[in-house]
């Protein structure tokens, strides 16, 4: 009997926010740049062949909006939980949301906001994996970046150090008129 794949966890942080007066920071949407860059984080995933069967987004308007532009770049259609814990959530806030993941997903997303998203990764990030990765994720997180790891333990065991850091971009879209 073969051993299935290693899980993987895609840690995107939402695309590019507007910053309108009277509106509260939960309610915030895309601006013109992050609705540009975040079809270009679901095309990178697709093209890294790391397409989720499951998403964990934040309840927040920007990531719902940052979710609703990659969806239709990956060709399926995951699972998706709106997971209110993610919306100003620490690192360890974050873990305690993967840990609860069923062990059958094999390719998780998490679209969520800084600082907890880099502080996720770094923290998760073990020996094994890309240095140069980890020196990307670890100098600066923008938005639309995507980091992922490898995990090698159950998602129930989820702890520093467990998984591998194997990739790390910041999509792009493009700016030009008529483009994408």
């Amino acid at each position: 009997m073969a051993m299935p794949a290693p899980a993987r966890l895609a840690v995107l942080r939402h695309a590019k926010s507007a910053w309108p007066e009277d509106v509260p920071d939960h309610d915030r949407p895309l601006g013109h740049r992050g609705r540009r860059d975040a079809p270009a984080a679901g095309r990178w995933l697709h093209a890294a062949g790391c397409v989720p069967d499951l998403v964990i987004c934040s309840t927040a308007s920007r990531t719902r909006e940052t979710w609703d532009l990659v969806a239709p770049e990956l060709g399926t259609r995951p699972t998706v939980i709106l997971d209110p814990r993610v919306y100003e959530a620490t690192a360890t806030g974050l873990l305690d949301v993967l840990r609860e993941v069923p062990e059958e997903r094999r390719t998780v997303l998490l679209i969520g906001h800084q600082p907890g998203v880099q502080d996720l990764v770094l923290s998760l990030a073990g020996d094994g994996g890309d240095d140069h990765a980890l020196a990307r994720a670890d100098e600066k997180f923008p938005t639309s970046a995507v980091a992922v790891l490898l995990l090698r333990s159950p998602w129930a065991e989820l702890a520093a150090g467990t998984t591998a850091l194997t990739d790390f971009a910041v999509p792009r879209g493009s700016s030009r008129k008529g483009s994408p």
